[in-house]
């Protein structure tokens, strides 16, 4: 530690401290507009200078290193005089359009320039300008206000992995350029907008629509990936106009995944339900409330009394609240049935009689970035889990190794330091291997639930360097992806990640596909436990069927349920197989669908209730971590809209069972998690009793269907400008040269693909990084919506 004095003032800061981080520790504001606390130091805009005692001339305070005995003024004539020079220099160019400008009002130069510019411009020569350039649906650009800080391209080499701006000329000549005929397209691109300290770089879908004095400004939880990212909801007239970050660093520091900035768009979409609808005699009519409710009641009553209790099944999203699944897993359990889950991605339930827990990620996120060797499994990680994915980058910047067993090879901007990039069937295999070589290293015990699996593989080179690598290094974690949770072996990669962890003392998780995939076990969404019980309680208690079996791609004896409840949901979308879901959904008796949209929705059910998002009521997330977050709504619901709370509540009291005499969401949430109780004792990936069986890869064609970013929700696939970025683009086969040229296809060429009893036509595009015998076709669009499994064996025909 050193000591120094800022304008008089003492302050003590480790050796290595800037002159502007300790002038913030004293609470000294020194202008700035290059400087960053989570950047890399430029000093370019040289608006931080200042006088530092026995210094022959002002310094920039953001580059400058605080030195024992040192004494910094930053309010001395001379310190002001180099300031005010700076702006004035920055002004030059700067055009005179604040009124216009989408940054007024938020603008760190026209901030400054009240104190530090003059009335009047010296400047009497024409001024330079810059012409705008096309960087994408996202982000909109007036260059010509450029003072080239350079925060936007130093956030894409340091934070966003990719360098997609840079700064070219010299001098007056100098311009802010993404690459020629490119645009941005990373999944981080937003956060320029946030930097940028002037109005070059505006949101587009934003852009003109209010002034920033106009909007008020709510917090709020984002609903679309595992971490729960903390937002600031910015609104006007009721009507959701922007969305920004709210800084926490444990969670998502003060950085937006563009999913998460831009989708406040799909809450204004046209296609919102306003009013409940009623099926009659084939034709769908809008109602009043008391009419859908009572219709619905009716529907769910006569399915009880001609199939049984065990007849009625319910299905919510994890997108969905903590209080609005376990309102709908009481209702189901009030009325006998115990079908009831969330996990309509998921393929393998053989695991669920054996979880004593709550499968979550294994160590705290902001541990992640201090993590030295990472073995990510199944997980196209840029795109799932976009911050998470940095964090990781900024581990590998500090050393971290990162290992990948994946059916694809996305680029993760960043260094990987082993790799296998296997078919679905093998990755089971692959990670075994890693475990053999992990108990080879060390001379341990291979875990007995595990051993017979693991004794048949032979170990490749590969696989002793991950393992290697988690021995190694330390602290190190193995995560499994969304691709390995929707896998048909994810017990199987659950148990022998486990068994990994044990040998290696890496920790071990999953990486949570939605926002309450942690919050719906806790609120019993699930056919095998509720809030008062454990997984290993629940073997005396009736099971209900899991959502493979109410859908029909899970074996079964049963067939599936006569009448459903689905809440947040697009099972034609958002289902492991969609085929059989939509056959499942059209042989029911009666659907009853809580929704915010409408969609494809009138196919299937015959009672539409018009839910809010979650702008529109309040609530709680439980992350991927175990954080309990709770949020308000920010505006109210729209049209005839109710809380899908409200409306179970309602349902509950029709339907005449006990316990719904709830006035709010907190007496919900009381009742679910009671003052003082940790949800920590709750996480547990453990799967010690499980017993793996690895089935050897499969020669035919494989199919590997992830969700793509932009279609994981219902809101996401509504926001207009996302679905314009090249991360939306319509679903093509990707398939590598070899298998291409087995078949007698051309790359470019539309092929016929076939699974089960449906097939569909695209177009296909050669790529080399995948397995010779998988065919990467995404899932989650209605162009793919009807083929089968996400993954499994597909047929392929020339056209």
């Amino acid at each position: 530690m050193i000591n120094i004095e800022i304008d008089g003032k003492q302050v003590t800061v480790p050796k290595g401290s800037t002159v502007m981080e300790a002038a913030k520790q004293v609470g000294i504001y020194i202008p700035h507009f290059c400087y960053h606390k989570k950047l890399s130091i430029a000093a370019n805009c040289r608006m931080c200078l200042v006088e530092v005692e026995k210094a022959p001339k002002p310094l920039p305070a953001c580059a400058t290193p605080a030195a024992d005995g040192m004494k910094v003024s930053t309010q001395s004539q001379q310190a002001v005089t180099a300031q005010k020079g700076v702006m004035e220099f920055l002004l030059i160019n700067h055009p005179l359009d604040c009124p216009i400008c989408d940054q007024g009002g938020e603008c760190q130069l026209q901030d400054l320039a009240v104190g530090y510019g003059s009335s009047g411009s010296r400047y009497q020569e024409a001024k330079r300008v810059v012409t705008n350039k096309n960087l994408g649906p996202l982000i909109s650009t007036d260059m010509t206000r450029c003072i080239h800080c350079t925060r936007c391209v130093r956030f894409g080499q340091e934070i966003a992995g990719i360098m997609e701006l840079g700064m070219a000329g010299r001098g007056e000549h100098s311009e802010i350029l993404s690459f020629v005929g490119k645009t941005v397209d990373s999944e981080l691109s937003g956060n320029v907008i946030d930097l940028c300290p002037v109005g070059a770089l505006v949101s587009k879908p934003f852009r003109y629509s209010a002034r920033t004095w106009e909007l008020s400004r709510r917090k709020s939880i984002s609903p679309h990936c595992g971490l729960g990212s903390n937002l600031v909801v910015q609104v006007k007239q009721d009507r959701v106009m922007r969305v920004l970050p709210r800084d926490n660093e444990s969670i998502n520091e003060c950085w937006l995944s563009d999913k998460d900035r831009f989708a406040y768009e799909g809450l204004n979409s046209d296609d919102r339900l306003r009013t409940p609808l009623i099926k009659r005699d084939g034709q769908w009519q809008a109602c009043n409330w008391q009419e859908a409710l009572a219709f619905a009641v009716d529907g769910v009553q006569k399915v009880i009394q001609k199939h049984g209790q065990q007849a009625i099944g319910a299905l919510g999203s994890p997108h969905s609240t903590l209080e609005e699944l376990y309102l709908l897993q009481k209702l189901v359990r009030g009325l006998g049935s115990q079908n009831i889950d969330h996990r309509i991605r998921q393929s393998d339930f053989r695991a669920d009689t054996v979880m004593p827990g709550i499968p979550w990620l294994g160590t705290p996120i902001a541990n992640v970035s201090e993590l030295k060797a990472m073995l990510v499994i199944g997980s196209t990680l840029r795109k799932d889990h976009p911050l998470l994915a940095q964090r990781m980058r900024q581990a590998v910047k500090q050393g971290g190794q990162l290992s990948l067993i994946n059916p694809v090879n996305d680029d993760l901007l960043t260094k990987v330091a082993h790799r296998a990039i296997v078919a679905p069937s093998a990755m089971a295999g692959v990670l075994a291997q890693v475990l053999k070589a992990a108990a080879d290293i060390k001379g341990a015990r291979i875990p007995s639930n595990v051993q017979a699996a693991v004794e048949s593989v032979d170990v490749s080179e590969t696989a002793r360097a991950m393992a290697g690598s988690l021995i190694e290094q330390t602290p190190a974690a193995i995560f499994l992806g969304n691709l390995a949770q929707h896998h048909p072996q994810y017990a199987d990669l659950l148990a022998l990640a486990e068994a990994l962890s044990t040998i290696t003392g890496a920790s071990f998780g999953v990486l949570g596909e939605a926002a309450n995939s942690v919050g719906a076990f806790v609120a019993g969404a699930v056919p095998w436990m509720n809030t008062t019980q454990t997984a290993a309680d629940s073997e005396s208690s009736p099971t209900g069927m899991n959502a493979g079996q109410m859908l029909g791609w899970a074996a079964s004896s049963q067939e599936g349920c006569r009448g459903y409840i689905l809440m947040n949901l697009e099972p034609e979308l958002d289902s492991y197989d969609t085929q059989r879901a939509i056959q499942a959904l059209s042989k029911a008796d009666f659907v009853v669908s809580l929704s915010s949209y409408q969609g494809n929705v009138p196919n299937y059910a015959h009672v539409i209730l018009p839910i809010a998002p979650f702008t529109e009521t309040s609530g709680t997330f439980v992350n991927t971590e175990g954080r309990l977050q709770g949020f308000n709504g920010v505006v109210p619901p729209l049209g005839e809209t109710r809380p899908a709370w409200k409306v179970l509540r309602v349902l509950g009291n029709l339907l005449q069972l006990d316990g719904f005499d709830y006035e709010t969401s907190e007496q919900v949430r009381a009742e679910i998690v009671p003052d003082g109780q940790q949800l920590s004792q709750l996480l547990n990936n453990s799967l010690a009793t499980y017993a793996v069986s690895i089935l050897h890869p499969v020669k035919s064609i494989e199919r590997i269907g992830e969700v793509p970013i932009y279609q994981a929700d219902p809101i996401v696939r509504r926001a207009a400008s996302l679905q314009a970025t090249r991360d939306a683009a319509l679903p093509v086969a990707f398939i590598s040269t070899g298998l291409l040229d087995k078949l007698g296809l051309q790359a470019g060429e539309a092929v016929r693909i076939k699974q089960g009893e449906q097939a569909i036509q695209v177009t296909t595009t050669r790529d080399d990084s995948l397995p010779d015998n998988c065919v990467r076709l995404a899932c989650a669009y209605p162009q793919t919506a009807m083929l089968g499994a996400m993954f499994g064996e597909i047929e392929l025909e020339k056209l």
